[in-house]
């Protein structure tokens, strides 16, 4: 930061409850009101130098103490001080903290060559263009002391100036960036990097006010077309600089944490912010989007801000991890933790541009690998969530249920968030735990989880049925269909190995329709099984049945369906 010292002699200046004078030999004859203060000064040297005077002084009467009310001066008392210490020749250090009130105040009182050379408004003049424009931070600083005085601060073109000189240093190439900055992100030693950060103006700037920090961005994005990750990280530090972090901890509603006035001057920042995110996919990421979006839930923000995070959270949820989502809620009508409403309407965004892509998403890879990774995403989220003893049953089922077939390749991981939720829910109802396990697809859980399943005494006797039916049709399957080893089979491996090798490579493609086992009664189950039984065991023959029952040591289900509902 750069000072201008002007004048030589010592401050006489004091101050007695509401009055300030000068000490000196000869009494006051000028009295200055401004507001609650009052100045007691001298014609002689104020009189001269400032135009103001000289004409409310000649039209006062010719009383030796005259009494002017000087209410409107921009800057108040202190700026008007300053003034007065110039007439005097007392010494005043000028910066960029107090240079904005001097100047206006200098310009209301027309202190200018006219009336006498060299006066105040000059050498201000020349403070501002030659050290205040010169500097990075003055400048900054002096913007910001603008937002006290802004109609008096535009119509003399200090904010023009002010973010001209700014914009034009962000403009510079790095390499002839020769200034002190601010750059204090995590990990990063200057000492250790030669090169400056293309980013290395984001942190000062987001010092200033949010309506001046919104005409720097435009400013810069008027001027050329920087890239959207920069303007994105601009956007970020801003709101790490001003805005509450509600993704780590539930903030209490009641308390004084947050006056209803700071939260609307957060509120007018986020929508200030979330209008400036470039539209370029990528220009955030999408960590900070969701951030952004726990925030607004916090705050009330308008619905038509509250729509639009949701909208570009959506287009790059794919990218999302699983501590991205897993934040508490803030409403305070919510007895459960984590914020899964505001999961699942970012989710429903994906999936309504998921599905207007063309061709049809099943038949593209790009599409297909992009909801398999979502779905794994919401499935491992069902883990944590479902582990909250006061997360409702509803909201867990409506966002498992809100995936597409598709999204699932397997169901292991589905699986072991029911079980959880209902390990940590003892007492739900047996409707529910049907409810939860309906949808669960036999044919994409994994035998581990298979054999899991038949132990587990959690789930319903229906659950358990379906996993034994699917066990044993596997296994009847794989004995009928046993090949016999031929000389021309064996000829014929070679081909059906390459066909083999496409259909694996062509996998993701042909997947897209889901078969269930179908929902019967447990009534039903029995009398397919024992139907099956009976005509497997009069058309197989001795050493086929042999075969079946060492390839296969499943559980009969009609054995476990009588014990479970003996109990």
């Amino acid at each position: 930061m750069k000072f201008m010292k002007i004048g030589t002699k010592p401050d006489t200046f004091y101050t007695e409850e509401a009055t300030r004078t000068v000490i000196s030999d000869i009494p006051s004859d000028l009295t200055i009101r401004i507001n609650n203060v009052c100045f007691l000064l001298h014609k002689v040297p104020l009189v001269p130098k400032c135009g103001l005077l000289q004409r409310l002084y000649s039209a006062s009467d010719d009383s030796n103490i005259v009494t002017l009310d000087l209410h409107d001066v921009p800057g108040g008392e202190d700026a008007f001080e300053l003034c007065a210490k110039f007439c005097y020749g007392i010494t005043i250090n000028l910066s960029a903290h107090n240079f904005v009130p001097a100047f206006c105040a200098a310009k209301f009182l027309r202190m200018v060559e006219s009336i006498e050379k060299g006066n105040f408004v000059l050498k201000l003049e020349a403070f501002f263009n030659s050290c205040i424009l010169e500097g990075w931070k003055d400048s900054i600083v002096t913007l910001q002391t603008t937002i006290k005085l802004p109609e008096w601060s535009e119509n003399l073109g200090i904010i023009r100036r002010c973010i001209d000189s700014i914009v034009e240093k962000i403009l510079t190439p790095t390499a002839k960036v020769s200034w002190s900055y601010t750059y204090t992100r995590p990990g990063y030693n200057k000492k250790q990097h030669q090169s400056v950060p293309k980013d290395w103006w984001t942190e000062d700037i987001s010092d200033l006010d949010i309506d001046l920090f919104r005409c720097i961005i435009t400013a810069v994005r008027s001027t050329y077309i920087p890239p959207p990750q920069l303007i994105g990280e601009a956007l970020h530090v801003y709101a790490c600089r001003w805005l509450i972090d509600t993704t780590k901890t539930r903030l209490p509603h009641s308390s004084g944490s947050q006056t209803e006035e700071s939260k609307e001057k957060s509120r007018r920042i986020l929508e200030s912010i979330v209008s400036m995110i470039p539209a370029d996919r990528g220009s955030v990421s999408i960590g900070f989007l969701l951030k952004l979006l726990s925030i607004a839930n916090y705050l009330g923000v308008s619905p038509v801000t509250k729509t639009e995070l949701i909208r570009k959270a959506g287009l790059q949820f794919e990218e999302a991890t699983l501590n991205d989502i897993l934040f508490p809620s803030q409403l305070s009508t919510d007895q459960h933790y984590y914020d899964i409403d505001l999961v699942a309407a970012v989710l429903g965004s994906y999936l309504v541009l998921w599905r207007r892509q063309s061709p049809a998403p099943t038949e593209n890879i790009h599409y297909l690998r992009s909801i398999r990774k979502t779905g794994n995403l919401i499935d491992s989220y069902l883990q944590v969530v479902a582990r909250d003893v006061n997360m409702p049953i509803s909201k867990l089922v409506s966002l498992a249920e809100a995936l597409p077939d598709v999204a699932r390749e397997g169901h292991d991981v589905l699986y072991k968030a029911i079980n959880i939720y209902l390990k940590e829910h003892p007492d739900v109802s047996k409707a529910d735990k049907k409810r939860l396990c309906r949808m669960l697809d036999c044919q994409k859980l994994s035998p581990e989880v298979r054999s899991h399943a038949v132990k587990n005494e959690r789930l319903p006797l229906r659950m358990v049925v379906q996993v034994l039916f699917f066990e044993q049709e596997s296994g009847s399957r794989a004995t009928t269909h046993k090949p016999k080893f031929s000389t021309r089979a064996r000829q014929e491996q070679p081909e059906a190995g390459a066909e083999a090798k496409q259909e694996s490579d062509n996998k993701l493609q042909r997947e897209g329709i889901k078969s269930r086992v179908p929902e019967t009664s447990e009534r039903d189950f029995q009398k397919r099984l024992e139907a099956k039984t009976a005509r497997g065991e009069s058309e197989k023959g001795k050493e086929m049945r042999g075969e079946a029952n060492s390839s296969s040591k499943v559980m009969d289900p009609k054995q476990v369906f009588q014990r479970r509902s003996s109990r």
